[in-house]
């Protein structure tokens, strides 16, 4: 008798408008149901037949109805889909395609059609990049998608790394070469210095060679000369080549696999500053006192330079370290190098004291066998080498922007605003927790951030640190000078690596304007920081999520042989913390539930960065532990750990 009774109808309507409507993300679980996370601390339950309707990450619109302390959410609306191109793996049922998102938290067959793909190009199991057409909140009866185009073969060796490339939507060869490319004629003459004895000191195995470097000592310090390869002297602005690179922005670094901004003949040959061969060079020549201070301007110029030592970076250290049989071929370069390892300790010292640096972390390199999987991971840590041309390269970039500040109104600057305005307070009242002396003047004056930065570099651990360091903005290119307060600069930007970077290339367009006395200027675009800052994300992305894929392999006998690793802890939510192993670089997580038997005895505090186990304080953010790999979920890159018990 209540079928299509419209006063029933119409009471179901007016309770469902008086119910509270909510904003949020819906996260998915593999058992079907899901949650809608409002914010950090606030979640309601969606039971799997509305799950049904949304994906994991979908923004959306919902009502939520209260039973006793109980919430759940009704999606109603979709705000912001969170698959919308992906990429995927190809099925077939009944002569029809389908795709399975690769996305571990989205366990669906979505239907799919590739109407501008023949089907002979085609199987089941090659990735594909699809995009999403249909969607259950938007008044359609599924979810329906449609086959972009294909990614890699299912038995591809490459598949995880053309997969990376397509989910972040990044090029997966490098930009095609024109077939006539010639020196262009730029209107300032070039200085001869192919005679000045240049070195360059690089990996073994580089052949992106985009600096070289001479120095010599002077009554009060050292004159050094910055030579920085001239990608743009065969690059014309606008070109068809300059819009692929601006495109691209970066070259991408993967493991065992790059992906170059410019073509290869470009970036390893005709402008790589290779030993015994004349290229095209932006020269810099400046003067760092005996105590590591920049002294006065730089004298900048085009050249054509001749790099007379190809070094690597293991033989120099060594030689430095007074290990190995590597020894320079001549006193000239041992002078030179002595002397740049000199001033390197120098700048170094006069960082510490007037900027900030920070403690140096190894890197991790990834060696792979033929058909792909990891062989092994090499620690390499910064040696001398490394330290002596981060140092140059450094001074270099300071001297060239504060130099480009004083001539054009805009340029690419990297700029770092150190704490967030929204949470200055909090941030200053938890260094008086630990009776800092800042102020709120203070923490947003250069000077005062970096005083902050030596005083908690003097804490005896790095607990209060990592809990600052959420209160700080990232780092942003602009176009505008500004101070890196993560840099402790007045002013930075960097011009020492157009064969990799966009923003140096614009940089170099822009010195190279003001060397010939252009009256008018092309100047660079809000939109320009914003592209370049969007492609930086990207391409730390996809490096992060190929290395994730690499880790979960890699670890499979570890997990199985139960290795114990060393670890630090970077993250407590309220699920668990996160950690990163010291001994290969990958990221574990440690789910609270696994830290007491008894589940009710673990606290978690992630806005004290702590977690107690029976009341005590058992772990925070920058403390060590020991961990043991319990899982390893390859679908969604990740590694999950147990605490070893000391």
């Amino acid at each position: 008798m209540f079928k299509d009774n419209p006063l029933l109808a119409q009471l179901k309507q007016d309770i469902r408008e008086n119910l509270p409507t909510v904003e949020g993300r819906v996260k998915a679980s593999d058992k079907g149901y899901g949650f809608l996370e409002v914010d950090r601390k606030t979640s309601h339950f969606i039971a799997p037949p509305f799950m049904k309707k949304v994906m994991h990450g979908d923004i959306v619109s919902a009502i939520v109805r209260t039973e006793g302390d109980k919430t759940q959410a009704e999606p109603e609306k979709l705000v912001e889909g969170g698959l919308t191109r992906f990429v995927a793996k190809l099925g077939s049922r009944k002569d029809r395609w389908f795709v399975q998102p690769e996305s571990a938290m989205v366990n669906l067959n979505i239907n799919a059609k590739a109407e501008l793909l023949k089907p002979a190009k085609l199987a089941v199991d090659d990735w594909v990049l699809a995009e999403l057409t249909r969607h259950p909140l938007k008044g359609d009866n599924s979810f329906f998608a449609s086959i972009v185009h294909k990614v890699a073969d299912g038995n591809d060796p490459y598949a995880q790394w053309q997969c990376t490339l397509a989910r972040h939507n990044l090029p997966v060869v490098e930009p095609d070469l024109p077939e006539q490319i010639d020196i262009l004629d730029e209107g300032i003459e070039r200085v001869d210095l192919t005679a000045v004895e240049m070195f360059t000191i690089d990996g073994a195995t580089t052949k992106d060679m985009d600096d070289a470097l001479a120095i010599e000592t002077t009554d009060n310090g050292w004159k050094l000369t910055v030579a920085i390869a001239d990608p743009t002297a065969y690059i014309e602005a606008d070109s068809t080549l300059d819009k692929a690179a601006r495109d691209r922005g970066f070259t991408v670094y993967l493991p065992a696999r790059n992906v170059s901004m410019i073509p290869s003949r470009l970036s390893e040959e005709l402008c790589s500053l290779m030993p015994h061969q004349e290229r095209p060079a932006m020269v810099a020549e400046l003067f760092v006192s005996a105590t590591g201070e920049l002294i006065g301007e730089p004298t900048i110029c085009l050249a054509t330079i001749k790099s007379h030592y190809k070094l690597a970076y293991e033989d120099v250290s060594d030689w430095l370290e007074q290990a190995g049989d590597w020894a320079p071929e001549n006193d000239a370069l041992a002078t030179q190098l002595k002397a740049l390892e000199a001033m390197t300790k120098a700048r170094s010292a006069w960082r510490n004291e007037h900027a900030i640096t920070f403690p140096d972390r190894p890197d991790f390199r990834f060696e792979l066998n033929e058909d792909c999987s990891v062989k092994t991971i090499h620690v390499e840590h910064r040696r001398t080498a490394n330290s002596m041309i981060e140092e140059s390269m450094i001074v270099a970039n300071i001297a060239v922007s504060s130099w480009l500040r004083q001539r054009v109104e805009r340029a690419i600057y990297n700029v770092h605003a150190g704490f967030e305005d929204e949470t200055l307070d909090v941030a200053l009242a938890l260094i008086h927790e630990f009776e800092g002396s800042a102020t709120e003047e203070s923490l947003k004056s250069l000077a005062g951030f970096c005083e902050l930065r030596r005083w908690l570099d003097a804490q005896p651990t790095a607990y209060l640190d990592s809990r600052l360091r959420k209160f700080q903005s990232y780092s942003e290119i602009q176009v505008t000078p500004g101070q890196h307060f993560g840099m402790g600069l007045d002013c930075y930007g960097t011009w020492t690596s157009p064969i990799r970077k966009y923003g140096d290339m614009i940089n170099h367009r822009l010195i190279k304007a003001v060397l010939r006395g252009d009256e008018t200027i092309d100047l660079p675009t809000e939109d320009d920081a914003e592209h370049l800052t969007e492609l930086r994300k990207k391409n730390r992305f996809a490096e992060r999520d190929l290395s994730d894929v690499l880790y979960a392999r890699y670890l499979q006998a570890d997990l199985n042989n139960k290795t114990v690793f060393n670890a630090e802890i970077f993250d407590i939510n309220r699920g668990g913390m996160r950690a990163r192993v010291l001994d290969n670089g990958s990221m574990v997580f440690i789910p609270a539930s696994t830290l007491h038997s008894d589940k009710k005895q673990v606290q978690v505090n992630a806005d004290e960065g702590m977690i107690t186990v029976a009341g005590e304080v058992a772990y925070r953010v920058a403390d060590s532990v020991k961990v043991v790999l319990s899982d390893i979920k390859e679908q969604n890159r990740s590694l999950v750990a147990n605490v070893v018990p000391e």
